[in-house]
């Protein structure tokens, strides 16, 4: 499941026209998950334990450990999961941080 600011849900097809954007993806899923259910093109793992704390890091040492330029508060981000649960927390969890 996928969620983004403006329409907490996505449908694949909506993602797919988001992704032709300058989108960044955040799959909040555990790394096992991965692992066993495949990532998504494009997309960075950061699992929702590590969220909060990632999304305040100095932008330099974000991308040293994410491999991606570290989403300014107003850049497009959405978020995905398994079932939809974690990406809604993680989006209530970047709006607590002041992203748009």
């Amino acid at each position: 499941r996928l969620c983004a600011g403006r329409a907490p849900s996505l449908s694949y097809q909506e993602l797919k026209d988001l992704k032709k954007t300058n989108v960044l993806h955040i799959d909040v899923r555990e790394r096992w998950e991965i692992d066993r259910f495949g990532k998504i093109p494009t997309s960075i793992n950061i699992p929702l334990g590590e969220l909060v704390q990632a999304l305040q890091m100095d932008p330099t040492e974000f991308k040293e450990q994410y491999k991606q330029n570290m989403p300014s508060k107003s850049d497009p981000v959405v978020f995905s999961c398994l079932a939809g649960t974690r990406s809604k927390q993680a989006l209530g969890f970047a709006t607590s941080l002041g992203f748009s």
